[in-house]
Order: structure tokens, then C-alpha cells, then sequence
């Protein structure tokens, strides 16, 4: 059997999405390293923190925004921003995993350009909807936007059962066991309201990739009328 031993292990991954978990993960050492004190100096051990307030998403900013008129690009930043500040290590370190893992499938699927644009709509509107119900708890982290592929692979799925003639309730099978461990987690080790985000980000996931799929609108609809 001919094998490629040139071949690189990363070529079946979208590019985008290789940018998008290098970019989340060199943020991400780079905090850990400056909390050990091996990067940066003393004033390093409190990057995270900084990073957290600078560009983290906080509701109360997007109302003033609001009130006063006034959009300083240092805040509209942070609709974009908050997805590649963690909390800690492990928070990053999964994010990068399931981040790596969906943006593979959905890109392959979808395109690496709507991938993006399910990526950043869920992180936006996520932020968006969060905001307006729990204004004054900083949001930071990726899982508004891996929910939204959640929510794009889930449709993906949705429509392929359909497709082939089964029961299409099973591709809601992921996001239930997530929010189930996300309930049991909660319970047993207390947790903010980010779950308000990770819905509002798969339910806007979902909804882009019925428009962004080609096709994707009308065949819905034949399927709806056909109910």
C-alpha cells in the first residue's frame, strides 16, 4: 500500500480554523507562562485578570454604549475579543479541543467561511443576549461560539437524518448530554449564568446555518410543508 510520508497530519484541517485554535492557544500559554513567572516579570502574574477585564464582554459597557451614543472601537472589539480569554488553564485547553474538533467538521461541511461566520455571529449575538439579561458579570471564553458550531453541526445532522429517513430528534443528542453534564456541574461545583451565552450561541448557530448552507431556507421549508 502507497503512503504519502510527506503528508502533513494538519492538511485535512480548515485553516481557519487551525488560525482560530492557534490564536486562542498562544493566548492562552502566554497567560500560564506569565502566572509562573517565566514570561514577562513580576506584572505578568496578573495578565489573565487584565485580559479579562480589558477584553472581556460586560452588558453595562453596551448599554452605555447605547445611552451616550458614543462606540469606541476598544469595546466593540470585545463582541470578538471575549472568545480567546479563559479563565484558567483547563478552560482554554478544552475550548482549543472542542474548538479543534468542530471547526474540522463543520468546515469540512460548511466551508471554512461559513465555519467563520457561524463562529462570529454566535460570539457576537451570544455576548449580545447575555448582556441584556445579566449585564454586570464579565463574559469571556469560546463556548458562546462552540455552542453556535454545536448548533451548525446539529443542523448539518438534523437535515442528513432526514435525509436518509430517521428519527431526526437524535441530532439534538449532543447539546442535551452537554447541558445535562453543564446541569450536574453546576449543581455539585456552583457555576455563573455563561449558560444563558452557550444557548443563545447554539440556537444562533443553528439558525445561520439553515441560511448560510445553500439551499439550506428552502429545503426547510419543503420539509416543514410536507409535515
Amino acid at each position: 500500500m502507497h503512503s504519502d510520508h510527506n503528508e502533513s497530519p494538519f492538511n485535512a484541517i480548515p485553516p481557519v480554523t487551525t488560525a482560530l485554535v492557534l490564536l486562542m492557544a498562544g493566548i492562552e500559554i502566554a497567560f500560564s507562562l506569565g502566572a509562573r513567572g517565566i514570561l514577562g516579570g513580576p506584572g505578568a502574574v496578573g495578565w489573565r485578570i487584565g485580559g479579562i477585564e480589558t477584553y472581556g464582554y460586560l452588558g453595562e459597557i453596551t448599554y452605555w454604549m447605547a445611552e451616550s451614543g458614543r462606540w469606541p472601537a476598544e469595546h466593540l472589539l470585545r463582541f470578538l475579543s471575549y472568545p480567546f480569554v479563559h479563565g484558567s488553564f483547563t478552560m482554554g485547553l478544552f475550548a482549543c479541543v472542542m474548538l479543534l474538533a468542530l471547526g474540522k467538521i463543520v468546515g469540512e461541511a460548511m466551508g471554512p467561511v461559513r465555519m467563520l461566520a457561524v463562529f462570529v455571529a454566535s460570539s457576537v449575538l451570544g455576548a449580545l443576549v447575555y448582556g441584556l439579561i445579566v449585564p454586570n458579570v464579565p463574559l469571556y471564553g469560546a463556548f458562546p461560539a462552540i455552542y453556535g458550531l454545536i448548533g451548525a453541526f446539529t443542523y448539518l445532522l438534523w437535515t442528513k437524518l432526514g435525509e436518509m429517513g430517521e428519527a431526526q430528534i437524535r441530532a439534538f443528542t449532543l447539546i442535551g448530554v452537554l447541558l445535562g453534564l453543564q446541569l450536574v456541574f453546576g449543581l455539585l461545583f456552583g457555576g455563573g449564568p455563561y449558560w444563558i451565552a452557550e444557548i443563545a450561541g447554539f440556537v444562533v448557530g443553528f439558525a445561520a446555518t439553515i441560511v448560510l448552507v445553500p439551499g439550506g431556507f428552502a429545503r426547510l421549508v419543503e420539509r416543514l410543508r410536507e409535515r
